[in-house]
């Protein structure tokens, strides 16, 4: 498995606490297996948001990102047709 970017630590550990204050709040439960249940719910829920979040990485050999190679010119010599005179 890949090791996670940060930005999916960020937004994985933002859901967690965010969902457990916002649970705990509404819920309003004060025992501490229901306090368990709600922090089990949001860790589980924080972890899916990271795993399924799109990657930002490069791209794999797409065509808009092939490098385009430009025939090089031919060289301007001063051959016998260049010549002025004769």
């Amino acid at each position: 498995m890949q090791r996670p970017n940060a930005a999916q630590l960020t937004c994985g550990s933002a859901t967690v606490v965010l969902t457990t204050v916002a649970l705990l709040l509404l819920s309003g439960t004060t025992t501490p297996l229901g306090i368990a249940v709600v922090c089990t719910a949001c860790l589980l829920l924080g972890v899916l948001v990271a795993v399924t979040m799109p990657v930002r990485g490069r791209p794999v050999n797409t065509p808009a990102t092939e490098e385009i190679r430009v025939p090089a010119a031919e060289r301007v010599g001063a051959g016998a047709e260049t010549r002025i005179g004769s």
